[in-house]
């Protein structure tokens, strides 16, 4: 299939963008692969003191025998229902190494927090910048130097970023993802979002409401709705990097195990066969433009393009929002995943998954196909879905057919949508981008005066005092990476939720973060330059008419221009710098904050 214009276009201009950075990426990752591998380039302590906690056996195999030597970054903690199954992959991925004459060594345990404990606290304005640190510490595992390739165990919010920004330190060797898939459905999405909107306006109490959440998130794996976490599994299989079809197989499932054995067979295949797909060469420009296809084309988080932002400046690629937008023009919708659907992700994977998308997308030139992936039969491999069948045929993958359920998954012909499921404004305000595939279409424009907050707990001291109930722009400011580490203001979606459903006309608009789960009220975030760094929010003044209009990409305060022209910004009080720096390990990323780029720059503070 011939490529889309516009895809060819995205491409050439992100290519054209990054020629020098990316270059210079390349030559580093060349001159790495060129050396002697690890045991054998290292002087004899520095080998000694790598392999002398590992049994006899393995010393002599990875060090007289040349045994590769794989390497595990695990995100492993039983904080996160998603990573709780971790607890035992190390052993499965070093026994099959053994199996295959190879060595496993755990490289490096990064952390990894739940967003969902954090929200609406003080421990969410570490959530953002935790994702560097996992990079960080990614980095800190992998520069022993004595790995041939490696398997990198993570699924949530922004501990697969963070692995990919430190993996892609090293892209020079084989790397394989390995997911462990989602919890079973529980309490369905919408049912646990009517009992939030009920609990918003005192209908139901606390012990309702907490029985609603357990019902919701119930056991290990992770959350059933299509948030960052699971929109990093799709875009990891868009991207190549895990075994085919291995993102939303439940933790339980006889597959998974054997989907995580495939991983290290995938890994050492690649390094013994000299196919050589390192991690740095999968990952180029035709590979973030896959990524973030597929990101639109499900409707998928907000969040990732902040994150694959950054990723892809950890290969040398520079991309922006402007190449989201194009794509999202240009790309339709196919899957109605809550919060743009009713359904979960079990049901996505049930309906045909990522691979059903996948082949939708590249049939209809929506993907480039001509791309490296872990596996040698390239993205097409991608398309299929794993079966294990004990005893008989093994490991096996099948096509997806047509649609298991046309409300959850559609083909490219009769898509949900014509365009894809985010949207690029600008205007007076900055930029911004708003998830509209789950904005019903009578709610992408709004017009209203705003009503300025300082935090997420005023907006909801307000709504609680009765204040807003009226059509309203409600701004949050000093929510950025540099003002407080840019959490997310997931809790204010319950409330204006309420509002919107009393007939008002609402919308947000934040230089904060909304969660992956961005639902129906319209809202305008990652406002940049944010309000601390003089960005315009700071300008805005209570009952500005504030105009939000997806349709035309548009964010405008509709202030006469002299007047905008006068106004001096205010700036954050000095109460309000100390209130973010203390408290919840705030003090340790004081650096960070100062250091962050803009939101639309990944949010970077490594560069």
């Amino acid at each position: 299939m011939k490529l889309h214009p516009v895809l060819e276009a995205v491409t050439q201009r992100i290519r054209e963008r990054s020629a020098a950075t990316r270059s210079a990426y390349l030559r580093r990752l060349d001159a790495a692969a060129a050396r002697d591998r690890g045991a054998d380039r290292l002087g004899c302590a520095n080998v000694a003191h790598a392999f002398a906690g590992i049994a006899p056996d393995d010393r002599l195999r990875v060090v007289a025998e040349r045994a590769p030597n794989l390497a595990i970054v695990n995100a492993y903690n039983d904080m996160l229902s998603a990573h709780a199954p971790y607890a035992g992959y190390p052993q499965v991925i070093k026994d099959e190494a053994h199996r295959l004459g190879a060595i496993a060594q755990v490289a490096a345990g990064v952390p990894a927090m739940c967003d969902g404990v954090t929200q609406g606290t003080a421990g969410m304005e570490l959530s953002l910048f935790s994702r560097d640190v996992i990079a960080m510490a990614t980095a800190v595992g992998l520069s022993h130097d004595v790995f041939d390739a490696a398997v990198l165990l993570g699924i949530c919010d922004k501990i697969v970023p963070g692995l990919l920004i430190g993996a892609l330190q090293f892209g020079h060797l084989p790397m394989v993802f390995v997911p462990a898939g989602p919890m079973p459905s529980g309490l369905s999405n919408s049912e646990k979002a009517k009992v939030r909107e009920q609990a918003a306006q005192g209908r139901v109490g606390r012990k309702e409401l907490l029985a609603a959440e357990e019902q919701a998130y119930h056991t290990q794996g992770t959350c059933t709705f299509y948030g960052t976490a699971n929109s990093n599994q799709m875009l990891m299989e868009a991207m190549g990097l895990h075994v085919p079809g291995a993102a939303f197989v439940q933790p339980r499932d006889a597959l998974r195990e054997e989907l995580t054995r495939e991983a290290v067979r995938t890994a050492l295949a690649n390094l013994r066969a000299r196919r050589w797909a390192p991690i740095g060469r999968i990952v180029d420009e035709r590979c973030i433009v896959n990524a973030m296809a597929a990101l639109v084309a499900t409707g998928g988080s907000t969040n990732h393009l902040i994150h694959w932002v950054a990723v892809a400046r950890a290969a040398g690629i520079v991309i922006d929002w402007d190449d989201f937008d194009r794509l999202s023009a240009a790309v339709p919708l196919l899957a109605r995943v809550y919060p743009n659907g009713t359904a979960d992700v079990n049901a996505f994977q049930a309906a045909g998954g990522p691979g059903y998308v996948i082949r939708e997308l590249l049939d209809a030139g929506l993907m480039h196909e001509d791309v490296l992936t872990v596996r040698a039969g390239g993205l097409r491999e991608f398309t299929r879905i794993p079966a294990w069948n004990e005893g008989r045929a093994g490991l096996q993958w099948r096509d997806p057919g047509a649609s298991g359920d046309d409300s959850v998954l559609r083909p490219v012909g009769a898509p949900f949508s014509p365009t894809g499921g985010l949207k690029l404004l600008t205007g007076n305000l900055g930029r911004s981008v708003i998830k509209v595939s789950a904005v019903p279409e009578e709610r992408h424009v709004v017009e209203a005066p705003a009503r300025i907050f300082d935090s997420q707990e005023q907006l909801l001291a307000a709504f609680n005092g009765g204040e807003l109930e009226r059509d309203v722009v409600c701004v949050v400011r000093w929510q950025g990476p540099r003002a407080n580490g840019m959490p997310e203001l997931h809790k204010l979606t319950p409330p204006l939720a309420v509002l919107q459903g009393k007939g008002f006309r609402v919308a947000l608009v934040t230089d904060g973060r909304m969660s992956g789960a961005s639902g129906k009220v319209p809202a305008a975030i990652h406002v940049s330059p944010e309000a601390a760094a003089g960005g315009p929010l700071a300008l805005l003044r209570d009952g500005d008419l504030v105009r939000l209009d997806a349709r035309a990409g548009r964010l405008e305060a509709l202030v006469d221009a002299q007047e905008w022209a006068r106004r001096q910004p205010v700036e954050m009080t000095e109460a309000q710098r100390e209130h973010n720096a203390h408290g919840t390990g705030r003090e340790l990323f004081g650096g960070m904050r100062r250091h962050a780029l803009a939101a639309e720059e990944g949010a970077c503070t490594w560069l």
